[in-house]
């Protein structure tokens, strides 16, 4: 198969969709790697490390893409990429389609196919594409948000983890997995007073059993939220629904509630966010204030870190890019229950349920696809 890894052009985005050590996979595998032309290097990897891996350098990105019959990028296509993309090109990046009707129709118009890091699911329920990169947003919320506590940026004045005779921080979490599990380690290990709301009991007694004794956990409703932003200096919205918009938990009408100078991280930006007064932002300008709440909302956060972030990536999504240019993707897709929940557009077609929710389109069986 020919592979193209385009070079990201969303704001600020840095990562890279394989790694050199990735590339070399590939190839020894007989397919053959097109890379743009300096796609890696804001992660750290220059074009020689790619060429001594067995790829081939292209100048531009309508160069991979008119190439490529698999492209493996990062984010979702900003609008300048969507008449690159071709009928049966495969395209396999995080997509979160549920929170972009221009998108979901660019590439239904373009009739791909799509398959998204963010849904493929396994077995027990866990994401092993997003995991992490939700470890990287859960621990990076809770350092962008003891930032911009400080009052130079708007926030309370409050050091998160407080000092001897001065009481800590109180960091509220909304949701128990993954990025709320890493955001409450790293706000733990701050030594804030930290509390998790998630409805999933079962979730709660493992966190209770697991967590440092700063760490508590209750079960999530609105009372229950209500009653913690009052006194709450920073609040992390990590709640997500796989491939669809994530649940408003926290309403406009709420921040009248909550203290002057309190931080809002909403690391489900990408799902549409779960606050109300969430809209996605960018690292160069990561903040806006709405009645004197700080809301941080930057829709690519593991960007900022993309050493970290790709080779994170490229651990977990190589076997599943492997599975696809090995057996093609149709096959792959048949023999990997995981790999076909990935499948969200088939050439103008959704079959994924969540999309076909959130934009009222029609619903195809993904099996009809298959056989």
């Amino acid at each position: 198969m020919i592979i193209g890894v385009p070079k990201e052009i969303k704001n600020n985005e840095n990562r890279v969709g394989a790694t050199p050590a990735g590339i070399m996979e590939f190839v020894k595998h007989g397919h053959t790697v097109y890379v743009q032309n300096n796609a890696g290097l804001q992660s750290g990897f220059e074009d020689d490390e790619y060429i001594k891996a067995g790829a081939k350098i292209l100048s531009t990105i309508e160069e991979i893409y008119a190439i490529a019959e698999m492209i493996i990028k990062v984010k979702e296509p900003i609008a300048v990429e969507y008449d690159l993309i071709r009928e049966d090109q495969v395209v396999f990046t995080y997509f979160h389609f549920a929170s972009s009707k221009p998108l979901t129709h660019a590439m239904i118009k373009n009739k791909s196919i799509c398959i998204s890091y963010e849904t493929v699911e396994d077995s027990d329920r866990s994401l092993p594409l997003l995991t992490p990169m939700s470890e990287v947003a859960g621990r990076m919320s809770i350092q962008q948000g003891a930032k911009y506590l400080e009052k130079p940026l708007k926030g309370r004045g409050i050091l998160l983890g407080g000092i001897p005779g001065v009481a800590p921080a109180k960091v509220l979490v909304l949701g128990g997995g993954v990025v709320g599990t890493q955001a409450a380690k790293m706000a733990a290990g701050l030594g804030a007073d930290v509390t998790i709301l998630d409805i999933n009991l079962k979730r709660l007694r493992y966190l209770d059993d697991t967590m440092a004794a700063n760490v508590k956990t209750e079960f999530s409703n609105e009372y229950a939220i209500r009653k913690h932003i009052a006194n709450s200096d920073l609040i992390i919205g990590g709640v997500l629904i796989p491939g669809a918009k994530a649940p408003k938990l926290i309403t406009r009408d709420m921040l009248k509630d909550m203290r002057s100078g309190t931080v809002l991280v909403d690391v489900a930006v990408d799902q549409g966010g779960c606050f109300e007064t969430t809209k996605p932002t960018t690292h160069e300008d990561p903040i806006y204030i709405i009645d004197d709440i700080v809301h941080y909302s930057v829709a690519n956060m593991p960007g900022a870190v993309p050493f970290t972030s790709t080779m994170g990536l490229t651990n977990v999504t190589l076997s599943y890019a492997l599975q696809l240019a090995n057996k093609g993707w149709k096959k792959a897709c048949t023999d990997n229950k995981s790999l076909r929940l990935g499948l969200n557009v088939i050439n103008g077609d959704v079959v994924y349920p969540a999309i076909s929710e959130a934009f009222n389109l029609p619903l195809e069986n993904v099996e009809d696809y298959l056989n």
